[in-house]
């Protein structure tokens, strides 16, 4: 038996510096259209596009380092290069910093994407795969090995 999962409901990222992570977090997740469900002290939390993103006030406020166990980065799907392009056009004006610019990848045939952090540390992408990616019909998995040892790279 398989359960097919319905996408992912929320994701809540610690954050060491809330009031700068809030005022990027509330530009960022209003780009993509969600909107506000809770705005306290110690979370603001949105909704939209089939699924909710949180961020929390950490109780230390050790810096993010993406390979210490836990999340390494979190990346939202865009549904055109275009909106990929103006998530990369206006991070660094939210407070983020931007890791690399739009650009293909080998991860899916077309994959497109920008990397970048919120003003925390977190590393965040957003991407774009045109069609069904690795799951259209024909489609092989997993990727060949010298494909899956670039992108092992650090």
């Amino acid at each position: 038996m398989t359960i097919a999962i319905n996408g992912i409901a929320h994701v809540y990222i610690t954050v060491n510096d809330f009031p700068r992570a809030k005022r990027f977090y509330e530009r960022l997740l209003g780009l993509f259209d969600m909107r506000c469900l809770v705005d306290s002290d110690e979370l603001y939390y949105c909704i939209g596009s089939r699924t909710g993103v949180g961020i929390r006030r950490a109780r230390r406020p050790d810096p993010f380092d993406q390979y210490r166990a836990g999340l390494h980065h979190l990346c939202f799907r865009a549904r055109s290069r275009e909106d990929v392009d103006a998530v990369a056009a206006r991070v660094e004006a939210f407070g983020g910093r931007l890791v690399h610019g739009p650009r293909l990848d080998d991860w899916a045939p077309g994959y497109y994407s920008v990397l970048f952090e919120d003003p925390c540390g977190t590393r965040l992408e957003v991407n774009f795969v045109p069609g069904k990616g690795h799951l259209s019909e024909g489609a092989v998995q997993p990727l060949d090995g010298d494909v899956q040892g670039r992108l092992s790279e650090p």
